[in-house]
């Protein structure tokens, strides 16, 4: 039943909005006819069993389950015959075989119990495959259609996917870039976190790369291009996520891996029971009632349900818990986990910089609080992250509110303004301190300062840059008074979070981030992580859980970004954060933690655990029962009442054994093992 993505097109190259004749892209579930049909044998199996139930007529309630067995089992048993034609037994042609059968002795709510299963299985998996299509339609809105070109005669408005190599683009502020390319005039902060994760902006001076999609700031760059629409990164990101995809979309549940196996020798012992016993003289009653009390019994109804609801139960504690799983397929894979990976901003950090200290340099005639209200009142006016993270601390600290005149900013470089008298710049430590040529720090960024004068300036900045700080100079009158030091938050509890799945997997957890090398080793330092792998774009983390994965690892992937959509399609097991998840990463990933909780990450891993568990014993159970009614069967005279009767017993031992982690306790159990 699994489906593969359809191939969309690279960003630039086709309209981003749909045709005339053409569905929006976001079009409901209902659209999808797999729900529709589900949806319909569903409520003809309710009503049927009410039917029954209320002692109704027969015909009517027998009338109910068949249009059950045909909105249900239709689709299925079609796409069975076609696989037959490719001399391919497919379990779900048998199972409507299986379904026929028992309407053929009597036993209607059985066969329509498992065409419902099965329909409703297909529909989520086919609202999961739409999903991510979705998905994946809508990142190419992140790349924009058309981009300013600069040409001999001036400036004209062009289709992106018509930009060529070499060719120059003009990108004004608030705008977002329209191809990968190299700055060669103009400085500016640019947005990029869709791309690498950096929670901050990067300052971009000529020289510096860029890439479609991410958003300019305030500066006006141009920028020569390097790469052709089809080729950009987003475009890449695009094509990664629908590879992954459609290569995770067929894998199955360790059930399903002897279904042709199973499938074929039930097939084929069914129908030796009924032509053999004809050839040595037995009427074609008994022969046929011999036969289907043997496809009754050996049924996979109970392994199906030995399966289904421990993983089911084990989806609704997680949700009740702020997890989301979105398959049972998921679930199974998640109790199989053997190391997990994350990334960093936005996943065990929050994803946005906070003043982490003031620092005064020796000679300025001020204290901490007195540099943090000039800062903040010079940053007033800013929309710079860190300006905001400045005028927040302030307002935190309980700094006096002062008024600001003459406010101005430079991009990339800083902001000035005369505050009480005095002037107050606050920005970029190599530019304010005289090594403008250096280039700036950037988001976290560790550009060295020039030697020479400054040098408890130099030397602290250095210091803060080299421990994963970004560190912001303020300079009064036109000498240096202090330092900022900005940093982005550790989720509370994700040190825990991590000791515990270190425990629970016996594997180390792995950092992968976009963010610079002084960023991630300051994080991976307070969280306990020692594998760290930084400076990565989206390819760079596939190629890093691939090669984790080829150590035999079965990976899971902690991410939130658009970033981090292809590895976490690529991963055994994606995971997202749900509050600030982009679009892309909730739709790629597995399993969602709706509530940012980095400890609902080995939660849920032991809960999968346990689900595993219990469906092995479950399949113990139900095998036992299977294998001693086909042995009474083919061996013996098995009454057709006490067939169904073992058959309809062992399914409801498994379901009930399975239900058992609806219990809130189970999650406890669960937190506590991780």
């Amino acid at each position: 039943m699994a489906a593969e993505l359809r191939t969309l097109p690279a960003p630039g190259t086709g309209s981003a909005s749909p045709g005339p004749d053409r569905p929006p892209w976001r079009s409901g579930m209902w659209s999808l006819p797999e729900v529709r049909w589900a949806a319909a044998a569903t409520g003809l199996f309710a009503l049927g069993g009410i039917s029954q139930l209320v002692g109704a007529p027969p015909w009517l309630w027998w009338g109910l389950y068949l249009a059950c067995y045909a909105a249900g089992g239709w689709e299925p048993g079609w796409a069975g015959l076609r696989a037959l034609r490719e001399k391919t037994l497919d379990v779900d042609l048998l199972m409507v075989v299986a379904a026929i059968g028992a309407a053929a002795i009597g036993q209607v709510f059985d066969g329509a119990l498992l065409i419902v299963i099965f329909a409703t299985s297909g529909a989520l998996e086919a609202v999961a495959t739409k999903r991510t299509e979705d998905s994946v339609r809508s990142l190419l809105d992140v790349a924009p259609e058309r981009a300013t070109r600069v040409t001999a005669d001036g400036e004209e408005t062009v289709e992106a996917a018509a930009l060529r190599v070499g060719e120059v683009i003009v990108v004004r502020p608030g705008e977002r870039i329209g191809a990968d390319g190299q700055v060669i005039a103009g400085a500016g902060e640019v947005d990029q976190a869709s791309i690498t994760g950096e929670s901050l902006p990067v300052d971009k001076q000529p020289g510096d790369e860029v890439f479609a999609g991410t958003l300019n700031g305030t500066g006006v760059l141009r920028v020569r291009v390097t790469r052709p629409a089809a080729d950009t990164v987003i475009a890449r990101i695009v094509a990664m996520v629908q590879q992954a995809g459609a290569t995770k979309a067929r894998t199955q549940l360790f059930i399903e891996k002897v279904e042709q196996r199973y499938s074929v020798v039930m097939v084929a012992a069914t129908c030796a029971l009924f032509v053999l016993p004809l050839l040595w003289g037995e009427t074609l009653q008994d022969s046929l009632l011999r036969a289907m009390t043997f496809m009754i019994v050996a049924s996979p109804c109970a392994v199906v349900l030995a399966t289904m609801p421990p993983l089911l139960a084990a989806i609704a504690t997680a949700g009740r818990h702020g997890v989301l799983v979105k398959s049972a397929v998921v679930m199974e894979q998640l109790g199989t986990v053997t190391q997990v990976a994350f990334d960093k901003t936005g996943t065990l950090t929050e994803g946005c910089p906070h003043l982490t200290g003031v620092h005064v340099l020796p000679g300025a005639d001020l204290d901490e609080r007195r540099l943090l209200a000039l800062a903040a009142a010079a940053e007033e006016g800013s929309e710079h992250p860190l300006g905001r993270a400045v005028v927040q601390a302030a307002r935190d600290a309980g700094s006096p509110a002062l008024g600001a005149e003459e406010f101005g900013s430079v991009p990339g470089r800083g902001v000035r303004a005369r505050v009480d008298g005095r002037l107050v710049e606050v920005g970029s430590p190599a530019h304010l301190l005289g090594g403008a040529e250096a280039g700036g720090a950037g988001a976290g960024g560790a550009a060295r300062l020039p030697d020479g004068t400054n040098g408890p300036a130099h030397r602290l900045v250095d210091e803060l840059q080299e421990g994963g700080h970004t560190a912001v100079l303020v300079r009064l009158d036109g000498a240096p008074a202090g330092v900022l030091a900005l940093a982005d938050r550790v989720r509370p509890g994700a040190a825990g979070a991590l000791t515990q799945l270190r425990d629970l997997t016996e594997a180390a957890p792995v950092l992968l981030t976009g963010d610079n090398a002084p960023a991630a080793g300051r994080l991976a330092a307070q969280v306990g992580i020692t594998d760290v792998r930084a400076g990565l774009l989206p390819a760079g983390k596939v190629d890093a859980v691939r090669e984790l994965q080829d150590r035999g690892a079965r990976v899971a992937l902690v991410g939130d970004g658009v970033n981090d959509a292809p590895a976490l399609a690529t991963a055994h097991v994606g995971i997202a954060m749900g509050r600030a998840g982009s679009d892309l990463a909730l739709d790629a990933a597995d399993a969602i933690i709706t509530r940012d909780e980095i400890a609902a990450v080995p939660a849920v891993i032991a809960l999968a655990r346990r689900a595993r568990r219990v469906v092995v014993a479950n399949l113990v159970i139900a095998g036992a029962f299977i294998a001693v009614l086909v042995a009474w069967d083919l061996f013996g005279d098995l009454p057709l009442p006490l067939g169904v009767a073992g058959h309809e017993g062992s399914t409801v031992i498994v379901g009930l054994n399975g239900l058992r982690l609806l219990r809130g306790a189970a999650w406890r159990g669960a937190a506590g093992t991780g």
